[in-house]
């Protein structure tokens, strides 16, 4: 099952909640289609694995629309890291 499906069916969605929900699954479909765009499925896979793990770290669901992308900030972060690692890796295997 969706990650953020889990997450979702997991909280009493009241009005505020059910906006929060929305703002969640608009921001992480954005960050997967950049994520596809920029880097390819694979890593917009894995992104998307770490997103909800980086929203899960927080205490209360984000109630704005800079909050929200601070969760895509640090999954983000998750993504350059790992692919530094793979561009380094396949520079010392190509010298």
């Amino acid at each position: 099952m969706n990650r953020v499906l889990c997450f979702r069916s997991s909280i009493n969605l009241n009005s505020r909640s059910a906006g929060r929900i929305k703002a969640a699954e608009q921001e992480l479909a954005a960050f997967f289609n950049a994520v596809i765009q920029l880097f390819g499925r694979e890593q917009a896979e894995l992104s998307a694995k770490d997103w909800p793990d980086e929203l899960a770290r927080i205490d209360d669901l984000p109630s704005s629309a800079r909050d929200w992308r601070s969760v895509t900030v640090k999954a983000s972060a998750r993504l350059a890291t790992r692919v530094n690692a793979s561009s380094l890796s396949t520079e010392f295997t190509n010298a």
